[in-house]
């Protein structure tokens, strides 16, 4: 004699609930995954949540806004943030785990479109003895500068001012650097406009222990004001060819063409995708 069972609606509504809960936790994975073990910041500026900007990376460095720091529909690819003067996101840097500090090497990129020549800070880090570990800048003097320190106040590894500081249009910068190289580069627009020979053999400081921001120094001094999009900080050197990928096709894009050309593990499609 056949049978056929039904189960009771309670037991359907656990089955349901359980379901769920999987599905929440499979999605809560996907969206902690690390995009690249190299790859310590991305803002891609397409989600904002209340006073935070979202950080993409999968290692969960949020951005706090403070002051004005706004959604704007004219990015480089998609949305960007619009920084007011004296505004910053605050990246809480004395609580950066020290696996995610950049020392034997760095790479960061942004598109900027900066509304004056001026000075600006692109990122700033400040280490707990006072060293000012880096410096990505447009300058007021028409240049671009790119710089990183060593521990201890004063140790210059490198200090690269070069190319063509524009207002009112976008600028892919991206300074380079590695220390097994001894080499740092900075492209503007994908074109080597600067390059230099470490000048220690000495790590980049090794903590962002008086604090990490975008768009602002931590003396409050040197405010970004203007649009920036798809900002992108690697603890190694970056090469030329990477560089224009990213410049070119924006970060999202280039982790996910990469990953098919097996140059690197990413889990981006899986991330966009819940």
């Amino acid at each position: 004699m056949k049978r056929n069972f039904i189960l009771p609606a309670y037991l359907m509504c656990l089955l349901l609930i359980s379901t769920l809960c999987m599905l929440i936790a499979e999605t809560q994975e996907a969206s902690a995954q690390i995009l690249d073990p190299d790859l310590v910041l991305y803002f891609d500026y397409e989600d904002f949540d209340g006073n935070t900007v979202l950080e993409k990376s999968g290692r969960g460095y949020d951005g706090e806004i403070n002051g004005d720091v706004t959604q704007s529909n004219d990015g480089k690819f998609g949305k960007a943030a619009h920084f007011a003067s004296g505004s910053f996101l605050d990246l809480d840097g004395p609580n950066v785990k020290a696996e995610d500090i950049p020392t034997e090497g760095m790479s960061l990129l942004a598109w900027i479109n900066v509304e004056s020549v001026s000075d600006m800070a692109i990122f700033n880090a400040r280490a707990t003895d006072g060293t000012w570990l880096i410096h990505p800048e447009a300058r007021g003097d028409g240049n671009y500068r790119w710089l990183n320190r060593g521990p201890n106040p004063g140790r210059t590894i490198f200090d690269i001012r070069a190319g063509e500081n524009k207002a009112n249009e976008w600028i892919h910068y991206a300074g380079t650097y590695s220390r097994a190289d001894a080499l740092a580069v900075l492209y503007i627009n994908g074109e080597k406009v600067g390059e230099e020979a470490a000048r220690l053999d000495t790590p980049i400081a090794d903590n962002w222990g008086q604090g990490a921001r975008v768009g602002r120094n931590i003396d409050d001094n040197r405010p970004f004001t203007g649009l920036m999009d798809d900002f992108n900080l690697w603890k190694r050197g970056l090469s030329a060819e990477e560089v224009n990928d990213i410049m070119n096709n924006g970060l999202g894009a280039t982790l996910t063409a990469v990953e098919a050309h097996g140059k690197l593990a990413t889990t981006w499609g899986r991330l966009k995708a819940n």
